[in-house]
């Protein structure tokens, strides 16, 4: 394989634990405070897009203003004051880049955040490309079209890619779009159904021997 795809919530810092919560106690009852919407029905999906989704397919109760901002005010808090990076990730990016693989972000984040990620944990350089949610020009994940334009960007058939992805919505994505696809499982997230990916794994230990695999 020729390219490794990463997504960054849940696969590259642990933000997906504190998202969740977020999102269950607080974003999506006060956007939609008369139905129980599940989390992961929106997991993956470009924030501006989730609330598209929940308008459409639900009421509503606030504006899109609103819902942008306080998504922006949960990313900083979350961003800056707590997640974790993937254990060993550096070493891991060390081996990659030393088989020649080419390494990419492939994220429905926007560049603010990713820029906070980077700098808390010293990212910058780190990859090849940057694939951001905020960039293209498609729909969103469950969509193939970012994982698409991620494979057209690093300069390889999708066939060709890893994508390593922690959501429902992510592993569609990414499999529809034609990559090998990993699916990391997490335990923010509970009942997904993964079984579009290629391989799961459950540790970063067996992610990074999964992927290793697929570049030798």
């Amino acid at each position: 394989m020729a390219a490794v795809l990463f997504d960054m919530d849940g696969v590259i810092i642990d933000s997906e634990d504190y998202w969740v919560e977020r999102q269950r106690e607080h974003i999506l009852p006060t956007t939609v405070p008369d139905e129980d919407v599940p989390v992961a029905e929106v997991s993956g999906m470009n924030y501006r897009e989730t609330y598209e989704y929940l308008e459409e397919n639900y009421e509503t109760a606030i504006s899109r203003e609103r819902f942008v901002d306080i998504f922006a005010e949960t990313a900083r808090e979350i961003y800056n004051e707590h997640v974790s990076l993937l254990p060993g990730f550096h070493d891991h990016l060390d081996e990659l880049h030393d088989r020649g693989a080419t390494v990419a972000l492939v994220t429905s984040s926007p560049h603010d955040w990713i820029e906070i990620v980077f700098e808390r944990f010293d990212l910058e350089g780190r990859f090849d490309k940057i694939v951001s949610g905020e960039d293209i020009e498609g729909p969103g994940k469950p969509h193939p079209y970012i994982f698409e334009q991620a494979a057209d960007e690093v300069g390889h058939e999708p066939e060709h890619c890893v994508a390593v992805e922690d959501s429902e919505n992510g592993v569609r994505s990414a499999s529809q779009a034609g990559t090998t696809t990993i699916a990391y499982r997490i335990d923010a997230h509970t009942g997904l159904d993964l079984s579009p990916a290629d391989a799961i794994v459950e540790t970063p230990e067996g992610l990074r021997e999964t992927v290793l695999e697929q570049v030798e």
